[in-house]
């Protein structure tokens, strides 16, 4: 590999929807630019992007995959990723290691969901931002209602760049128009001067020298649209439009031309860097994205490859990483000692001497490393932005196929979990269910056949009980008195409480003392224990020494088992205090273990008198649609116990909607939305609050719970 500087390094993802033709437009690029000896080809299994069987079987991107190209004397890094809506992680973490996302279009489809939100995510980032409109050899093609509805859209800085000399079958190659073209064929499908025109315009509008010369000239030369486009791209003042046939090898070369001389440079482009020096104690200095800047790193994917092992693949932003050397994962302190530096092509690589600022490399099996992590020399080193990342909210239960797996499903699904940050799994304390959550159903199913071709595990899944929530409504209070002889030592503990509403909007032990917990409530109190996680308080009122001191611990423990258990339908409770008061011991019989049963029984008696009611998970949803579909998604909310916070035009194409619904009614949203919108609609839910469950929902969800009653021991 020739050595190369950072001014030279091009990053760029290619984004935008499934069937676009980002993969082939990568197979293309890679060909041209002579990175590899044949074009290949999704159909047929020869893509240097698609390597993954998954990715084969189902033709389409599951993962981000790393290639890269010398052209023109620039070092091209081309991140090829997912466009199915349902792998939507990949493509976010692509986006944080670039400084150029180019949205691909298919000319037939034209804008798709996610153009629309590729789009705002890498303006979100701060990327710069193009467009190629692929398959314009295709039949049928109304190139100018694309180009227009990408306009309208996405602003009308959004301009051509090029076009192409014909369209369908008749389309040879594409028309300079940054470079006024004079041999211009009558079969041209586009204005050239309406479309340079356009171009001219977004430039001078944010440079006032060329504006001045444009309204007194009524022109600009093209070696001062050239000089000035870079600036305008950096800024996002201006965002190109490329027209390509991917599998027809048109347009190409003229985009491999553009990437080299518009694409930013992460010298250029310093966002990553923004605010981040090194040092403290007034000994800082600035983190440069420059070869002689401190080495600062960010791992933004992660990968257990069949050939090469565990990967992890990182991004350089300042100074040099060589071979054989040890970092810092300043996330968690430790020190790790990398060994060869990989560049990775698809599935080949080779390995290289050294990273400089902008490089993206692969280190194989080097444990700990993380997607988000902060890599550097130095332990005062700055860290590097949280990369976010959906919420998953499309949930499963997995149990296992085969008795005894239980420990390997979880290790292998945590394996998947930790390339992929829109998979989480988790053990509900609850519902004592392991829960795989995802984007999708077919995420879920993608991780499920990994599960089985990587690790020979078969799970069964179903959906998952929700997450509902106990409190109570009013003061109450009980006792309970635990009493056994069965020869020998006896058992004995009495204990007396109260049990009190604890507002929601309490969250730390300042906050209970200063509102709830004090002297004026509770006047010879004597300590408070706070759990933040239940919302739960445990008052230590007690006078005369009824309950000895060591007791105390076993009666706290007692109250969090039957809050953990739960007392009317078997979920957590929250949002609770209790108030032990007065009780009962005896020298021989009391015990530990006496005490944190009568405590259960106490606070279960109290509970089932204080106005026990249920709570329901209520999640915000932000849902982006075409337009033309906002009347059917509003109509269909309410049916869902939904409240309608806002909608938001974008443009007179696309809505977003902000609501609120309870998650046992949207948890298979994706499913509805998909019939509302004929697949177009895209949503992303967070939890927001738990509301009170209506009464009649209440009863059935009480009914149908299978507690069991909790004995007195």
């Amino acid at each position: 590999m020739n050595k190369h500087m950072v001014d030279d390094v091009r990053d760029i993802a290619l984004v935008g929807h499934r069937s676009a033709g980002k993969t082939s437009l990568a197979d293309a690029l890679l060909f041209k630019a002579h990175a590899v000896d044949r074009l290949g080809s999704v159909d047929d299994g020869t893509s240097a992007g698609d390597i993954d069987e998954d990715e084969k079987r189902h033709h389409f991107s599951i993962d981000t995959h790393v290639l890269h190209a010398d052209h023109g004397g620039k070092h091209l890094n081309i991140l090829d990723t997912p466009g199915t809506p349902d792998f939507i992680g990949a493509a976010l973490e692509a986006m944080s290691a670039v400084e150029t996302a180019v949205i691909v279009v298919s000319a037939v489809n034209g804008i798709e969901v996610d153009t629309r939100r590729m789009f705002f995510e890498a303006g979100k980032r701060g990327l710069a931002r193009a467009f190629v409109i692929n398959k314009i050899d295709a039949e049928g093609v109304q190139f100018s209602s694309v180009v227009d509805s990408i306009r309208e859209a996405f602003g009308k800085n959004c301009v051509l760049f090029n076009m192409p000399n014909n369209l369908g079958v008749n389309f040879s190659g594409v028309i300079d128009i940054v470079h006024k073209s004079t041999n211009v064929p009558t079969t041209f499908p586009y204005d050239q001067r309406e479309a340079r025109t356009q171009l001219i315009e977004a430039v001078v509008e944010v440079n006032e020298t060329l504006l001045d010369k444009y309204l007194n000239d009524g022109t600009i030369s093209d070696a001062e649209l050239e000089e000035a486009l870079p600036r305008c791209l950096l800024a996002g003042y201006v965002v190109p439009i490329f027209c390509t046939s991917a599998k027809r090898d048109r347009g190409i070369k003229e985009l491999l031309d553009a990437l080299e001389k518009y694409g930013l440079s992460p010298s250029v482009s310093r966002k990553k860097l923004e605010g981040l020096s090194f040092g403290s104690n007034g000994t800082t200095k600035l983190a440069e994205p420059t070869e002689a800047s401190e080495f600062l790193g960010h791992v933004f994917k992660v990968v257990n490859d069949r050939y090469v092992g565990h990967l992890s693949f990182i991004r350089v932003l300042s100074g040099v990483l060589t071979p054989n050397h040890t970092i810092i994962d300043l996330n968690n302190g430790k020190s790790i000692r990398v060994g060869q530096l990989l560049q990775m092509n698809g599935k080949t690589h080779v390995p290289i001497q050294e990273a400089v600022p902008g490089d993206i490399v692969a280190v194989s099996k080097v444990d700990g490393l993380h997607i988000g992590d902060t890599i550097a020399f130095r332990a005062d080193a700055p860290m590097v932005a949280d990369m976010h990342f959906p919420v998953p909210m499309y949930g499963v239960a997995v149990t296992p196929k085969h008795r005894g797996d239980e420990q390997k499903i979880a290790t292998g699904l945590h394996k998947i979990a930790e390339e992929d940050m829109t998979v989480k799994i988790t053990h509900d304390p609850q519902t004592h269910e392991m829960v795989m959550c995802g984007v999708s159903q077919l995420h879920l199913d993608v991780v499920q056949e990994r599960l089985k071709h990587r690790y020979d595990l078969d799970m069964i899944t179903k959906e998952p009980k929700v997450p509902y929530r106990e409190t109570i409504g009013t003061k109450a209070e009980a006792d309970y008195k635990h009493k056994k002889q069965t020869g020998g030592r006896g058992q004995f503990a009495e204990v007396h409480m109260r049990l009190y509403p604890l507002p929601r909007d309490i969250k730390t032990q300042d906050q209970l003392e200063a509102n709830f917990a004090n002297k004026s409530n509770f006047e010879k109190m004597r300590a408070v224990h706070y759990d933040p996680l239940m919302n739960f308080a445990i008052i230590d009122h007690i006078v005369g020494g009824t309950i000895p001191n060591n007791f105390l611990p076993a009666i706290e423990k007692g109250c969090k088992e039957m809050m953990e258990r739960g007392v009317l339908a078997g979920y957590r409770i929250q949002d609770v205090a209790v108030e032990v008061h007065f009780g009962k011991y005896h020298d021989v019989d009391s015990s530990d273990a006496a005490f944190k049963t009568a405590a259960r029984q106490a606070f279960k008696k109290a509970f089932l008198t204080a106005q026990p009611s249920l709570l329901e998970p209520v999640v915000k949803l932000e849902i982006t649609i075409p337009t033309k579909y906002t009347g059917a998604v509003l109509g269909d909310l309410p049916t869902r116990r939904a409240h309608i916070d806002n909608q938001k035009t974008l443009s007179a194409e696309a809505t977003i909607i902000h609501a609120r619904a309870p998650l046992s009614e949207v948890s298979r949203y994706a499913a509805v939305l998909s019939g509302l919108t004929q697949g177009h609609g895209s949503y992303s839910m967070e939890l927001s609050h738990y509301d009170p469950v209506p009464a009649s929902v209440q009863q059935q969800i009480v009914a149908k719970s299978e507690l069991k009653d909790d004995d007195d021991e």
